[in-house]
């Protein structure tokens, strides 16, 4: 089965190929003989009903610096498609929240992955803490005399905001840290939703994994250790990636989640994990693909196409 596949992402001119989770995806479907078109989430238009975009045909090649080539921009009706990738990057604001409800009309008759109204619905640090016995103690809130007592009867916390990502704005206070009042109005200032205050987990410093899971089952992981002097770890602000394997712990933690990713027609996620907690279930764009094949484990892109076109299959018996 030959699919056309249209990727909504930024713009394939900004990815860094080396860990770009979108890329590895379309390489694969290119190897397998998949037509490919490429478009940017500004492009994408709704008029009586109907879902358009000025999508490219797009090739792809693991070449630095001249990975991509993109053919003319042509106005086409995306129920045309046979599966879109929704894989731009957040922030996870009302501009990428009104994507979902666009390309929710073409769903699932065009199979967009992942389903848009789950993304929408299941924001990365609000649906983890309907397991809250696999998550450290959390606490989501913009009341400052509310932080303070949980930092008053946790000691270190973490604070960040609640639909951040890539460790922007992500910050560790110690118990006896005279910043917090600070810290509180500046997030006040920039954010006008509540922040996420966790529980600050020393075992961070021995790493904090990714786990990639494809249609409810886990397939690899890679484990990221935060720079000395930063309690981040995501890999573009300094952290380091090594070969891991999964725990028991994080075993149990895939099998209770499973359940509700398959449910929610989630194929492709990524959990985070720090000691024997789970932080973060990213359902939006979620990476570390080229970094688990990196490291010799799996070739998850492979199995994602594998859960894709039989999806594909089923539907259209």
């Amino acid at each position: 089965m030959k699919l056309k596949i249209a990727v909504q992402m930024d713009h394939i001119s900004t990815v860094s190929i080396a860990g770009d989770t979108s890329f590895a995806l379309s390489l694969e479907a290119q190897r397998r003989g998949h037509q490919l078109f490429h478009y940017t989430p500004d492009r994408l238009s709704m008029r009586d009903g109907k879902v358009f975009a000025r999508i490219e045909a797009m090739q792809v090649r693991d070449e630095k610096g001249s990975h991509y080539s993109l053919g003319e921009k042509v106005r086409t009706d995306l129920s045309e498609m046979d599966v879109i990738l929704l894989r731009q990057d957040p922030p996870f604001d009302m501009n990428y929240i009104t994507t979902t409800h666009i390309l929710e009309r073409i769903h699932p008759g065009t199979l967009v992955v992942n389903d848009p109204a789950w993304v929408r619905n299941s924001p990365e640090k609000i649906f983890v803490t309907e397991f809250p016995d696999l998550m450290p103690d959390t606490l989501i809130t913009k009341d400052p005399l509310e932080v303070a007592a949980f930092r008053k009867e946790f000691g270190d916390i973490i604070i960040k905001p609640l639909y951040g990502n890539g460790g922007a704005g992500i910050f560790h206070m110690l118990e006896a840290d005279r910043n917090l009042a600070s810290l509180l109005e500046m997030f006040g200032q920039m954010f006008r939703e509540p922040y996420i205050v966790q529980r600050y987990l020393k075992d961070v410093r021995k790493g904090d994994k990714r786990i990639i899971l494809i249609d409810g089952e886990p397939v690899g992981a890679i484990n990221r250790v935060p720079a000395e002097h930063d309690s981040r770890s995501n890999m573009h602000v300094g952290g380091r990636a090594e070969k891991t394997e999964l725990t028991e712990r994080e075993r149990e933690i895939c099998a209770r989640i499973g359940p509700s990713l398959k449910e929610r027609g989630f194929i492709l996620v990524g959990i985070d994990v720090i000691g024997d907690y789970m932080t973060e279930i990213n359902v939006t764009s979620p990476t570390g693909v080229r970094e688990v094949q990196r490291f010799g484990g799996a070739d998850i892109a492979s199995l994602f196409w594998d859960a894709v076109e039989g999806k594909r299959l089923k539907s259209a018996a």
